[in-house]
């Protein structure tokens, strides 16, 4: 198990371009590749990727946190301005947002052209 740099789970996020998503589980995939491992810790790759939100919010890094989702596409209720503005940033960029009970969820991100 590798457990990633905060840095590196930021320029994962970095890299998802306008109007695309990756949700965490795509980000410890490609993590635990790039260090040939068989997986990257869950809960720090979390952490990290709520540090880069937070962060964002802050002012101190120029990250488009909501690009990240979590499994099944669903977002992320604790980044910055909570599950609505969650929605709002993802809506402006195009996707398509839907209730499943009381969650919220990006409809087809995984045929959203994958980084």
């Amino acid at each position: 198990m590798v457990i990633p740099h905060p840095k590196e789970v930021l320029e994962i996020m970095k890299s998802i371009p306008y109007g695309k998503t990756l949700t965490l589980d795509e980000i410890r995939a490609k993590l635990a590749k790039d260090h040939n491992s068989d997986i990257a810790c869950p809960m720090t790759t979390g952490i990290f990727v709520s540090l880069a939100a937070k962060a964002y919010e802050e002012g101190s890094v120029s990250v488009s946190y909501w690009r990240t989702l979590k499994r099944d596409g669903e977002l992320n209720s604790k980044f910055p301005g909570g599950i609505e503005e969650h929605k709002e940033k993802l809506e402006s960029e195009g996707h398509i947002v839907y209730a499943k009970g009381k969650k919220l969820f990006v409809k087809d991100y995984e045929k959203d052209g994958r980084t």
